[in-house]
């Protein structure tokens, strides 16, 4: 079923629709708790997902480490998570008004003002959170510690 079918169906139950979106690349732990709690902020979890193609336009060539196909299965078995969304362009802005979410959420390294999609979130009474990270972690982290050797 297309995703626009199913957030539309997920509406007319009345579910609070809360979006996010990354790379996911390396899953660890900072990414599923902030999942669990992006999900706490509503009923139903949307996760834009960047394509391949859009990871190595802003990280560089040597990324992503896992291909879409593979990370956007490791999400979707992830509880929290009930839809993932594969997106090409750089930026989920195109999503974001397509889906029109109740609640917008980012991480807590974003100033609510920079967050793409905020504006028209708030527009029409959406609500846009941030969540403060509590796992000193991120995949460049990981990368780095692995090609250090420093294991």
């Amino acid at each position: 079923m297309d995703y626009k079918k199913i957030i539309e169906c997920e509406k007319e139950k009345g579910k609070k629709i809360v979006f996010t979106n990354g790379c996911f690349d390396i899953l660890h732990a900072g990414h599923v708790d902030y999942l669990q709690k992006a999900k706490d902020l509503g009923d139903f979890l949307v996760v834009g997902l960047n394509s391949d193609d859009s990871i190595r336009r802003i990280k560089g060539k040597c990324r992503p480490i896992n291909p879409q196909e593979f990370r956007k299965k490791v999400l979707e078995a992830l509880k929290p998570v009930d839809l993932v969304i594969v997106f090409d362009e750089d930026t989920p802005e195109r999503l974001i008004k397509e889906i029109k979410p109740d609640v917008l959420v980012k991480g807590g390294d974003w100033k609510i003002e920079n967050i793409v999609g905020a504006d028209f979130v708030m527009s029409y009474g959406g609500i846009v959170k941030t969540i403060d990270f509590i796992y000193d972690i991120s995949t460049t982290k990981i990368i780095e510690k692995i090609k250090s050797g420093n294991c």
